[in-house]
């Protein structure tokens, strides 16, 4: 905030031009010593002093309220998030879904149900999102960072999961029949319930994952699993699995 100062008397004209060293220059020292007394009417005059308070307040006051529309701006901006989301649902680019879900899971705005099935998003980040129950059959998602996620009950079939990250994720009754997990991680993921059937696997790290009461895993191939739990492999092949280099099953 600006301090004002009293302004000292300005000299009088006789008193001013006794210090004017050259006589060509008296119409300048004279244009500047009215200046110096208009600057010291003004200094005087409280009104100009309340106009320099106020515009101050005014920044206060502005300041106050746009601290206060802090929520209101939250939710709008969560409605255009959703407004983004839902208008591209069926098609099958981002259209803006990346950095719509990742501001909303950023908020730790609920995903449940979120309908990207089909969609093109390639590493997208949603570490701990609740995607419980979303569509995503058929989205490609490969690269992206989905660890600790809750993607209960989900529909997941054909996604693309290729090199991403599932670790800690509970996918329990989720539906990954065809997905692609080729190199993803599912270290200590919570497969309870799971239907793999034709689930890609290969080369993909399983380290310390709950694999007990999968539902079905006819036809996934398992080839060149990483970390695989005690048993798990020797479970999979008596129950369907396949141990296949090739893309082709």
């Amino acid at each position: 905030m600006h301090l004002r100062e009293s302004r000292k008397r300005p000299a009088s004209w006789a008193e001013y031009k006794r210090s004017i060293g050259h006589g060509w220059s008296t119409p300048w020292h004279g244009v500047e010593l009215v200046f110096e007394w208009i600057a010291y009417f003004l200094g005087r005059w409280a009104f100009l002093e309340v106009l320099e308070y106020s515009g101050t307040f005014s920044v206060l006051i502005a300041v106050v309220f746009y601290c206060a529309d802090t929520g209101n701006r939250r939710k709008q901006k969560h409605y255009q998030a959703w407004q983004v989301i839902n208008t591209a649902q069926g098609k099958g680019g981002n259209g803006g879904r990346i950095d719509a879900l990742q501001e909303l899971n950023a908020d730790k705005v609920s995903l449940t149900g979120v309908d990207i099935a089909g969609a093109f998003l390639q590493g997208l980040q949603l570490r701990r999102a609740n995607l419980a129950r979303a569509k995503m059959a058929s989205a490609d998602v490969r690269g992206s960072d989905l660890e600790e996620c809750d993607l209960r009950f989900a529909d997941l079939q054909s996604a693309n999961f290729r090199n991403g990250s599932l670790q800690f994720a509970d996918l329990r009754d989720a539906d990954l029949e065809g997905a692609d997990l080729i190199g993803a991680t599912l270290k200590a993921a919570n497969l309870a319930n799971t239907n793999l059937s034709n689930a890609d696997l290969r080369n993909s790290d399983l380290e310390g994952m709950k694999w007990q009461g999968i539902r079905t895993i006819d036809s996934a191939n398992i080839y060149g699993v990483r970390h695989a739990p005690a048993g798990f492999v020797a479970w999979a092949l008596q129950h369907g699995a396949i141990s296949d280099r090739d893309d082709d099953q």
